[in-house]
């Protein structure tokens, strides 16, 4: 049930405002099918739950007279849903029906007749061609999630069938029709009840639902939804902020998310586009938070390269660093000058940052001499990939331009040191970047849920995740 209530609540949720979205989810009708799976097992042990009170009266029965009789201790014993259907109703939302559902209970009987004569026993009760027709509505609640209620119930029960044992058997059996009648309209009564605190015990899980989820001690991305959720006949369409903001003080990056819409597919279960403005918008966060600069130091290079973070190896191009600063040891300062810029296109994610490289002398009292600053302009390829709930990704050099900022060594020919910092930034840089971008970020997601068989395309502005999902627990 828990599945199934997930995605009806969509068609209720309440917006105050309406932006373009940074991530789109599309919950197809074969999700909606698997909802319906797990739904009915859920609601057919809460079926099971029904109590229904003792039940007295008195009846006349020919040719003895009256007769008292009291039904006490009834339990169910059995429950099935064998037909059961989920729809979409485009513009509106999900409908959940039940028919053909069965139910049985046990129970015991007591009699009193002729002023003294006294009897008990047992019986049995079948309730066939019973069903239900549910819609869930849901509110936002004081915390800005969901909170689902059945908004509309109907149930009957299509007929009775009881069974007294032992005893005077024979004498309930020519009243039973009146038993019937009054059981059958208490179980109608109990019926929308149940349903209603199934639909209300999902709040537990709906809960979980990643509104506001932490990446890291830097970021955390927000997945609110930002305009009323679109109903079709095969799917339902949400359109989530997918904003990334610094962990300690929300700032908007300047520029807004680009409207996008998802492909006609329908073959998976759930589908998850992320655009270009929710990556844009990492990018905006860490560089403001100072999360890409990197110091270099001689120990973070491989001990089998020539190359050696020294004035004596960046001598060799520049012989004025050697000659004003000789057997020192070296210390490179790398960050972003700029929010780097992501870029999706078919196939290809592209990035282009542009830095500043400071290079440093150390003292032998410790403190750091600039010997020049660079502007680097950087074209980069990145493959993005699932891990688990999380979006991740890697990061390859296409092309690197450099240009001399300052120098306080003198004029020298910038292009002698293409190499070097091609070394820098393939071996030291970007693997550690990799290692961060490798962990990923979290997707959208309730409780204990899990792609099956994801598939991932890079589009035009966006990539799209198509998956089935399973939930754990």
């Amino acid at each position: 049930m828990m599945f199934l209530c997930c995605w009806a609540l969509v068609a209720f949720i309440p917006v105050t405002f309406s932006t373009n979205a940074g991530v789109q989810v599309k919950l197809t009708e074969k999700g909606l099918e698997y909802g319906r799976q797990i739904g009915m097992a859920s609601l057919q042990q809460k079926l099971k739950s029904i109590k229904i009170p003792d039940q007295s009266g008195t009846e006349k029965v020919h040719p003895i007279g009256k007769v008292k009789y009291s039904l006490s201790s009834m339990n169910i014993v059995k429950v099935e849903l064998p037909k059961s259907a989920v729809g979409l109703v485009a513009g509106s939302g999900v409908t959940l029906s039940i028919s053909n559902a069965f139910i049985s209970l046990h129970g015991n009987w007591r009699v009193k007749y002729l002023r003294i004569i006294k009897d008990s026993g047992s019986f049995d009760l079948n309730v066939n061609d019973l069903t239900i027709s549910t819609t869930i509505s849901v509110k936002s609640d004081a915390t800005g999630r969901p909170e689902v209620s059945s908004s509309s119930c109907s149930a009957t029960v299509g007929s009775t069938h009881i069974k007294f044992h032992g005893g005077a058997s024979w004498l309930y059996n020519l009243f039973k029709s009146f038993i019937d009648k009054a059981l059958r309209k208490e179980m109608e009564k109990q019926l929308c009840p149940l349903v209603a605190n199934g639909v209300s015990d999902m709040n537990h899980y709906l809960k979980t639902l990643n509104v506001l989820a932490q990446v890291d001690e830097y970021a955390e991305i927000e997945y609110s939804m930002v305009s009323s959720p679109t109903i079709s006949n095969v799917s339902i369409d949400l359109s989530l902020k997918g904003e990334f903001y610094n962990i300690r003080k929300h700032v908007e990056p300047p520029f807004s998310p680009a409207a996008f819409s998802l492909p006609a597919q329908v073959s998976n279960m759930l589908y998850i586009g992320v655009s270009a403005f929710t990556t844009n918008s990492a990018a905006f966060v860490y560089n403001n938070a100072g999360a890409l600069s990197l110091y270099i130091t001689d120990d973070m290079i491989p001990k089998s390269s020539p190359f050696r973070l020294n004035t004596r190896t960046f001598g060799v191009f520049v012989p004025e660093i050697a000659k004003r600063f000789p057997g020192l040891m070296m210390k490179m300062l790398v960050k972003t000058a700029k929010d780097p810029i992501i870029t999706f296109e078919p196939n290809n994610v592209t990035i282009r940052a542009v830095g500043m490289v400071t290079a440093y002398a150390i003292q032998p009292n410790a403190t750091l001499t600039p010997l020049f600053i660079l502007n680097v302009e950087t074209s980069i390829s990145a493959q993005v990939f699932i891990t688990e709930m999380r979006l991740a990704g890697s990061l390859t050099l296409n092309k690197m331009n450099m240009t001399l900022e300052t120098s306080y060594v003198g004029e020298f020919q910038v292009k002698s040191l293409d190499s070097i910092f091609q070394f820098v930034l393939k071996v030291i840089v970007i693997p550690r970047v990799n290692a961060e971008l490798a962990k990923g970020y979290p997707l959208p997601t309730i409780g204990k849920m899990k792609m099956v068989n994801a598939q991932l395309q890079v589009l035009k502005d966006y990539v799209l995740i198509g998956t089935d999902v399973v939930f754990a627990g």
